[in-house]
Order: C-alpha cells, then structure tokens, then sequence
C-alpha cells in the first residue's frame, strides 16, 4: 500500500504536469484573442500599366486600436508582401512574382517626433516626422511599385494579391519555451483585386 507521503508527492507531480500541458492550450487562447481583437484593413490594390510595366499601389487602415498603440510609444512592424498571381482554369493559381516591405513606426517622446524606416529588401529608409498622422500616410502606402514588365509576362488572366501582417512583440523568455503554439503575427490580413487580362490572354 502506498504512503500517504508518497501519495501526495504524486499529487504535487501530477498538479505540476497539468500546469505545464494546459499553459500552451491558454496561451494560444490568449493569442486568438489578441489578434481578433483587431479590425484593420486594406485598401486596393490598384493595379495599372505604365511605359509596359505594371505597377501597383495598396495601403493599410489601422484601426483606432492600432492607432493608439502606436501614438502612445508601442513600436508596430508591418510587412507587406505584393504578389502577382496567374489564373490557370483546371490549375491553382500560379504564383509569378512578388515584392516585400517591412515598414516600422514608432514614437520618441524625447524629441517629439515619430519615426519610420522602410525595408525593401535592399535599402533602407529612415523618415522623421513631426505628426502621427504625416508618419501614418508615408509608412502604411505602397506606392506605383512595379511589379513586373510585360514583356516578362506570358498572355493570360492574373490578379494581385496583397498580405499585410502585424509583427508581434516579443515575448518574456519564459514563454520561450511555447513559441511553437503562438502566431508570430497580432494579425494577418489579405486582399485580392480584381482579375485582368495581360497580352492576348482571355
């Protein structure tokens, strides 16, 4: 027969291993929760040819609750992945070509401005604004980015799609250890235009 010493040795083990499992299950809660918690969304894309390429222009409405985050000192990174698509009938959509900007925006409350950089993969850029609203209207558009020359592009029917995810902060180390049941992202949205023909494509 068991002692009751090690009976409740058992219980404490058993308590302990139930705290360890259910804690990833509750954070992930916390986590679906947070990203719903926003409602942002995106405007476009517009796409149009210019001198045979074709250029694209798209931006992100923040909700009021991004919008006082950022204005109250919270540093957002957004990334924006422009992506062009091919529409095959009996196939899945043919991913062609695709851009990425990472934009980062944050207030510094020393000297009294806002600051923003973008990364297009290649260069960086680092903007300093006097007004959230001046920052907001430089960091969350992509402005006529050419995506591709028509002369690269095979006739047929395509379409824009345009992802724009928030990066969430970091977590406390000792949430390290969960990271696989956590989204890297407070949220991810996307937006199609609509189809258009390209070359003698229908």
């Amino acid at each position: 027969m068991s002692s009751p010493n090690y009976l409740k040795s058992n219980k404490k083990h058993w308590k302990r291993y139930s705290i360890l499992w259910m804690m990833p299950a509750v954070l992930l809660c916390l986590q679906l929760f947070s990203s719903s918690a926003y409602s942002a969304d995106i405007t476009g894309p517009d796409v149009w040819l210019q001198e045979k390429e074709l250029r694209v222009t798209t931006s992100l409405l923040p909700d009021n609750k991004l919008n006082d985050e950022m204005q109250s000192g919270v540093t957002k990174e957004f990334r924006f992945y422009i992506d062009l698509f091919k529409v095959w009938k009996m196939w899945p959509d043919e991913f062609v070509t695709g851009k990425t900007f990472t934009r980062t925006v944050k207030n510094d409350p020393v000297k009294k401005e806002f600051v923003a950089t973008s990364f297009d993969g290649h260069t960086i850029t680092e903007k300093r604004f006097k007004s959230f609203d001046s920052m907001m209207l430089w960091a969350m558009h992509v402005n006529s980015v050419s995506l591709a020359h028509l002369k690269e592009l095979e006739p047929g029917v395509y379409f824009i799609r345009t992802t724009v995810e928030s990066k969430a902060r970091k977590l406390p180390p000792v949430l390290g250890y969960f990271i696989i049941f956590l989204s890297e992202n407070e949220f991810r949205i996307t937006k199609e235009s609509a189809f258009f023909s390209l070359g003698n494509g229908k």
